[in-house]
């Protein structure tokens, strides 16, 4: 249940340079601070006035005209903080970098209440409490490990995300899928809601457009070690563009379609393609500019020791 924690009071006066644009395109230049959308949200729900009046985002202002804004940033209030191990890679006052394991859900839901990233964030800083998302810019599954970056305020945050949206942000994934790649190649299909199972993501005419790039760090027999860089950052992405090329991650249960065992494999290698216990893929490297200090940064972490013995395994095979 979302209920409002931060009284958010904004004005300006609109100058020369923003006469004529949109509402929602000159308080974007105003106010910074926060992102494009939270400002169109604050407009379509009523909370911001033009000299004393109410606007839809498309509406023009003029070089005089006082926006004013009197709004709320909702929060979850009922999301709790508990003392869960974290992996942290990088803190400071602005942001944290996390490395996260298998079997570790992002946010809490209905039914999953507890035990989650963010019930570990929020115990180790509870001023997160009054942030959206307790400051989380971008989701991995549960089942997909590696880094994550989390905003420790509103400004950091719509930095983070703007960044995101302009494709500036680097993440770099490791995974191990089925068949032989034989070269590096891109995969440009838009993806949406899938529509036979809206549980799913597919690849659908309509969808946004989505980019994953890959090339081959190393190839087995029957499968191949891919290096993954995304381009846009579509739910489970790379999951489903590996399996639109006929190339599906091992482990992964949704996407995967039913289990390869390749002819003439050893005992040893068909116990564990039949026993991974998740999607072979995790994000290695992240990097980008420091919201604070306009520096860039990087961080890269090793695979994670399932991986690394899938690909022992595979080696030995």
């Amino acid at each position: 249940m979302s209920e409002p924690t931060e009284h958010i009071l904004l004005a300006a006066e609109v100058s020369a340079e923003l006469s004529g644009k949109r509402l929602d395109q000159a308080m974007a230049l105003a106010f910074p601070q926060h992102s494009r959308s939270r400002l169109k949200d604050f407009i379509e729900k009523n909370q911001v006035t033009v000299n004393g009046n109410c606007k839809r985002p498309r509406d023009k202002v003029h070089e005089g005209d006082r926006i004013e804004v009197d709004a709320y940033i909702e929060v979850v209030l009922d999301w709790v903080g508990e003392a869960i191990n974290l992996d942290i890679i990088y803190d400071d006052e602005h942001i944290v970098v996390i490395n996260k394991p298998a079997n570790f859900v992002v946010h809490p839901a209905t039914g999953n209440r507890q035990g989650t990233l963010t019930n570990a964030l929020l115990y180790l800083y509870p001023s997160l409490n009054q942030i959206p998302r307790a400051g989380v810019v971008h989701r991995l599954d549960k089942d997909t490990t590696g880094l994550m970056v989390i905003a420790k305020s509103l400004v950091a945050q719509t930095k983070l995300v703007a960044q995101l949206q302009a494709r500036t942000v680097k993440r770099v994934y490791e995974t191990v899928v089925y068949g032989s790649v034989l070269s590096g190649s891109t995969v440009d299909a838009p993806m949406g809601r899938d529509p036979h199972d809206r549980v799913k993501m597919a690849v659908v005419e309509t969808g946004k457009r989505a980019v994953t790039h890959y090339r081959v760090i190393e190839r087995f027999k029957a499968h191949t070690h891919l290096k993954v860089q995304l381009e846009t950052g579509r739910t489970h992405q790379i999951r489903v563009h590996m399996a639109h090329v006929y190339h599906p991650i091992i482990g992964d249960k949704v996407y995967g379609g039913r289990l390869r065992l390749p002819p003439n494999s050893s005992e040893t290698l068909r116990d564990c393609l039949r026993t991974f216990p998740r999607q072979a893929l995790h994000a290695k490297s992240l990097t980008l500019i420091h919201p604070a200090t306009n520096e860039e940064m990087s961080w890269e972490v090793p695979i994670p020791k399932d991986m690394q013995q899938l690909l022992e395994t595979l080696r030995a095979s």
